[in-house]
């Protein structure tokens, strides 16, 4: 079966040198500056291209470019240790057409003449292209410089998540959850703001996919769920076998269809035709990297998939159920991940079991382990473009057991009534994705980039 998943966040990024035909400023420091640089990115965690080519024309830039995209580069890092031709930069905007890191390098550090003017020639790129509305990064510093390799790191990153964005293929199963159109996706806005096209299937074609699951297939997969060692609360081992249809139909979907992400109409069909919910074959699909979500919510998947995209483990989609002052509880029936789970041995560890409201199976229930490092974080697209929301916490104990996945999250930054009030009037959808971790800064990063509004 072939398996498109977003595992890995790592990239392969071209390193293109620009130039300029006419001698300037002092090429020994340049070309020295070059050989620290190549150095240099030969030892970050992302793989990287030398370009051959030296860019200083349209003729060299042109084929510096095609060799990039041979090599299958995803995002291109930009170099000019000595000023380069100007005039290349919306040529290179133009043939290029993906988002890009421009790197700018230090002076030579003595002496009474400017050795390489690589700041002014990368900021004059970097204004073509933000008029242009080209994504781009931008970082300074020298090559053994520990602030701009942690720059160059993320810059590298969320431009490489842009490109892989932007050729992605988000999938639709049904539409969103009965009165629920804050999550109505707009596939011409998904596809203008961020290059995603957005693919749609029946319910009827995943319950066709369900039913021509072999017999076998599903044995062996139930074998694999209880490997999992959660334990079965009031749900039959034999129940399983639905979930192992929902979970093996589903991946061949998304490898079929060359998906990225997939949103799923859960209810109110699904328990009613098959019986059970999806949620542990989506809580399995998570655990394992892929980016699905539950009520239709299309942006909500985007949202994951941007996550995977950024190196970020997967977390959960989830309500914003009640709040007071510095602590937010969230909640929703039945899709607790490994990743922020309690520890098997727990007071509230994972299992599966009943959803809270139907009693149909199967759900992952559990709380969020206390003491974690999260962030909280949506992407939505409003008819402004889209807008992004992120905030950082840290999880304590819920105030109280509920039925289904729960978790308490403590903002220290803000006053929360006024924080929801504002998210309110900004229009967030009433979803959140919480991922383990910090990375509101990389991910202000990549939405500024994409040019959206950060709210």
């Amino acid at each position: 079966m072939k398996d498109s998943r977003p595992i890995s966040p790592i990239t392969h990024a071209g390193l293109v040198f620009l130039g300029r035909k006419r001698r300037g400023f002092d090429e020994e420091w340049g070309a020295a500056m070059a050989g620290r640089v190549t150095t240099t990115v030969h030892a970050r965690p992302w793989g990287v291209f030398l370009c051959p080519t030296k860019a200083v024309d349209d003729a060299t830039l042109r084929r510096a470019v095609a060799e990039c995209r041979t090599a299958g580069c995803d995002t291109l890092v930009v170099l000019q240790t000595t000023m380069s031709d100007g005039r290349l930069a919306p040529l290179l905007a133009q043939i290029w057409n993906g988002p890009l890191v421009l790197w700018a390098t230090p002076e030579k550090p003595e002496g009474d003449l400017v050795s390489s003017c690589s700041l002014v020639g990368t900021h004059l790129y970097a204004s073509v292209f933000a008029r242009m509305g080209v994504p781009f990064q931008v970082v300074s510093g020298g090559p053994e410089d520990n602030r701009l390799l942690t720059d160059l790191d993320s810059a590298v990153c969320t431009t490489s998540a842009a490109a892989r964005l932007g050729q992605s293929k988000i999938g639709l199963v049904g539409y969103h959850a009965p009165g629920f159109i804050n999550l109505h996706a707009d596939p011409f806005a998904l596809s203008s703001a961020l290059g995603a096209q957005l693919y749609h299937f029946g319910q009827q074609e995943l319950l066709s996919a369900m039913d021509v699951v072999p017999e076998k297939d599903v044995a062996i997969d139930v074998r694999d769920t209880l490997k999992l060692g959660l334990p079965l609360v009031n749900v039959a081992e034999d129940e399983l076998k639905v979930q192992s249809a929902y979970y093996l139909a589903i991946r061949r979907m998304v490898a079929d269809e060359h998906l990225n992400a997939l949103a799923v109409r859960c209810w109110p069909e699904l328990p009613d035709l098959t019986g059970q919910w999806p949620y542990l074959a989506m809580v399995r699909l998570t655990d394992e990297g892929y980016a699905v979500t539950m009520e239709g919510d299309v942006d909500g998947a985007v949202g994951m998939l941007v996550l995977r995209f950024l190196g970020i483990e997967p977390g959960f989609l989830t309500d914003w159920l009640e709040h007071d002052d510095q602590h937010i509880t969230v909640w929703h029936g039945g899709g607790t991940p490994a990743s922020l789970c309690e520890p098997a041995d727990g007071a509230h560890p994972r299992t599966i079991a009943r959803h809270f409201n139907s009693d149909k199976a199967a759900v992952v229930d559990g709380w969020i382990a206390a003491d974690r490092p999260v962030t909280l974080m949506r992407m939505w697209s409003d008819g402004r473009g889209y807008r992004l929301m992120t905030r950082e916490g840290v999880t304590v104990p819920p105030t109280r057991h509920l039925r289904g996945t729960v978790g308490r999250v403590r903002i220290e930054s803000e006053n929360v009534h006024d924080l929801f009030d504002h998210l309110c009037h900004e229009g967030m959808p009433h979803h959140l994705i919480i991922a383990p971790g910090h990375h509101s800064a990389i991910l202000s990063r990549f939405g500024r980039m994409m040019r959206m509004s950060i709210v």
